[in-house]
């Protein structure tokens, strides 16, 4: 049986994600789009708000008027007003666009940025024929403004499979932690005796060969979280502890330790959480299902069991928070 490998499409890719030559250039594209003071508005160009990356979304206003003016050049006689809104609308959607693009393209792994690079490349030039057709139609141009507006779409069919290639071969924006639930089996899952768990310092363990991180504080409570960001799988049990929340190191993103609530982008999905109790001198953990019964903020109940003949000695403790 011949093995096939891949074609000169996913083989040029490839190649791509491990060019180094523009590396230099990315280096100082993603510190200028970093240091761009947007404040909150930042989290907003990611999508925190939407609870998945809102580029994807913005992008269809301006490809699918582009799409449509052509639709209207093939209209005789009353197309051509049409186009024209329809090429300047799509100019206009294009912002915003652009602006979650990057915003979201300086905070990649280089491969992804490798890749982004050119489709940002593809994508301007996109722009660049659909702003030259808007202008020749003006003018009065009409064939020459149809022909722009076939090779913008051309430039945008290129960006949107090299866009593809990134959210889903190379998984960018997609949710790094989405697959804890199906993987964490039900019941408690002892970790370690609590002495090993130095307080205030989050500790990796792991649940079902689920990495999870787990942070006891100095009061007693203790906090579980899955440990891989669900912006990037960066290891937040490496991160710093501020405030009752987690900073991921590798892109920033802050995870509230209680409930796993991403407070702070890049990350637009929450980390999943576990309950946790502390039994016979041990942390257990358990995943915190969505709607399950113990998925009440700020719940903290005491739990006895008996260590000698019929009497009752030993606590515990459980965080539902």
């Amino acid at each position: 049986m011949t093995q096939q490998g891949p074609g000169r499409v996913l083989s040029a890719l490839d190649r791509l994600e491990r060019f180094d030559g523009a590396d230099r250039l990315i280096d100082v594209l993603q510190r200028a789009v970093r240091s761009v003071p947007l404040g909150r508005g930042r989290d907003v160009l990611h999508g925190r708000w939407l609870g998945h990356p809102v580029h994807p979304l913005l992008v269809q206003v301006p490809v699918g008027t582009w799409l449509s003016a052509s639709v209207c050049d093939l209209l005789p006689g009353t197309g051509r007003r049409s186009a024209r809104v329809l090429i300047g609308v799509g100019l206009a959607a294009a912002a915003p666009a652009v602006a979650s693009g990057w915003a979201d393209w300086a905070e990649l792994h280089r491969e992804q940025q490798r890749v982004g690079v050119v489709h940002a490349v593809a994508n301007t030039v996109a722009v660049s024929f659909l702003t030259g057709s808007l202008v020749a139609r003006l003018r009065g141009r009409e064939g020459v403004g149809k022909a722009l507006t076939l090779a913008g779409l051309s430039a945008v069919g290129a960006g949107g499979a090299l866009g593809g290639h990134m959210a889903y071969r190379q998984a960018s924006g997609a949710n790094h932690a989405e697959e804890v639930p199906h993987l964490v089996g039900e019941g408690w899952h002892r970790v370690g005796p609590v002495d090993e768990f130095p307080a205030g310092r989050p500790v990796r363990r792991g649940v079902d060969d689920v990495p999870v991180l787990v942070l006891r504080e100095p009061g007693g409570s203790v906090h579980a979280l899955a440990d891989r960001c669900s912006h990037l799988a960066g290891p937040l049990s490496q991160g710093t502890v501020s405030d009752g929340c987690v900073r991921c190191p590798w892109h920033g993103s802050v995870f509230r330790l209680s409930d796993g609530w991403n407070v702070r982008g890049p990350a637009t999905a929450p980390q999943p959480a576990f309950d946790t109790r502390i039994t016979d001198g041990h942390i257990e953990v358990r995943l915190r299902r969505q709607g399950g019964e113990d998925h009440q903020g700020g719940d903290q109940r005491a739990e006895t069991r008996s260590a000698g003949a019929g009497t009752d000695t030993r606590q515990g403790q459980r965080n539902t928070a």
